[in-house]
């Protein structure tokens, strides 16, 4: 994605300000900062000012979400992130929506992202696994705008959101025929753990941290429910138009709160996806592991909001 130059934004990035994070971080970890905080006030700006067309607002939230994982990635801690965010809400609001310093920052933000806001189809990797997404779509039903796919055991579930809704969906096929009757969406509580688990301990030779290793203990967790069930389009299921993949499924869907609370994470950690069978001594789970990532880079990359 494009860079702001500070030169860009020559009232809304005080050298102040960018003097601070030099000597509170290590030089990565100060060049992140000063990336989100130059897309966050930009990002303020055109929520108070109507600076860009919808398509180019998304696109800006897309690169500002990314900039914000990018920085947790290099060691950036929340509380960095938050003070930032609050700098430069203040100073886009300090600045007149008509004043020439306003009028030549966005207009050279439409020039950064003129080619960008015309992409349909962006790829965001993850350690282990990213996400897919496309608008070019977003017109049409039972198609993925948002996906992850992960396998677990014989098992294979998509998770993302489908192409006009605004909700997140959890898409199943079971080798063995089974059923699940519910499914609950696991992930850390923020309000008990303010911060991820992250088990260092658990990482293989590379210094990769599998899924699980990334997902916090259960009193830590909180479950976000399921509450619709049906059987899935086969556009939806996993390895969908591949030979010899299931041509039958199972589709969960999670309330509206279930993106937000997602987008919210550290995109190192990881999120579970329980699916509930019953069984002769009660319940049995299985678990599909989906990593954060850039989630909520994708998720605003695939939105246009309406204005």
């Amino acid at each position: 994605m494009p860079r702001l130059s500070a030169s860009a934004l020559p009232l809304l990035i005080g050298a102040a300000v960018l003097a601070a994070s030099v000597a509170a971080a290590a030089p990565a970890r100060a060049a992140a900062i000063d990336l989100f905080y130059e897309r966050t006030v930009m990002s303020a700006a055109d929520a108070r000012c109507n600076l860009f067309t919808p398509t180019l607002g998304s696109a800006l939230n897309a690169a500002r979400a990314q900039a914000r994982g990018a920085a947790l990635r290099s060691g950036v801690e929340n509380s960095a992130l938050f003070a930032a965010e609050q700098r430069a809400v203040t100073k886009a609001r300090a600045v007149d929506c008509r004043s020439p310093d306003m009028t030549t920052a966005a207009g050279r933000v439409r020039t950064a992202f003129d080619g960008f806001q015309r992409l349909t189809v962006m790829t965001y990797p993850g350690d282990i696994a990213g996400w897919k997404a496309e608008r070019s779509l977003a017109r049409y039903n039972a198609v993925w705008s948002l996906s992850q796919t992960t396998s677990f055991g014989w098992d294979k579930a998509s998770v993302g959101v489908v192409s006009g809704e605004n909700a997140l969906a959890a898409v199943a096929t079971f080798a063995d025929g089974a059923q699940p009757y519910a499914a609950r969406l696991m992930l850390r509580d923020t309000r008990r753990a303010p911060a991820p688990y992250l088990d260092r301990h658990l990482a293989d030779a590379s210094g990769r941290l599998p899924l699980a290793a990334r997902l916090p203990p259960a009193g830590a967790m909180r479950a976000i429910n399921a509450d619709q069930k049906d059987a899935a389009p086969e556009t939806l299921l996993p390895d969908a138009g591949r030979k010899g993949a299931a041509k039958t499924g199972v589709a969960f869907r999670f309330p509206p709160s279930a993106i937000t609370a997602l987008a919210g994470l550290d995109p190192r950690e990881s999120v579970a996806v329980d699916f509930v069978f019953t069984g002769r001594k009660g319940d049995v789970v299985r678990r599909a592991y989906i990593e954060v990532g850039d989630f909520a880079a994708g998720a605003a990359f695939v939105q246009t909001a309406a204005r």
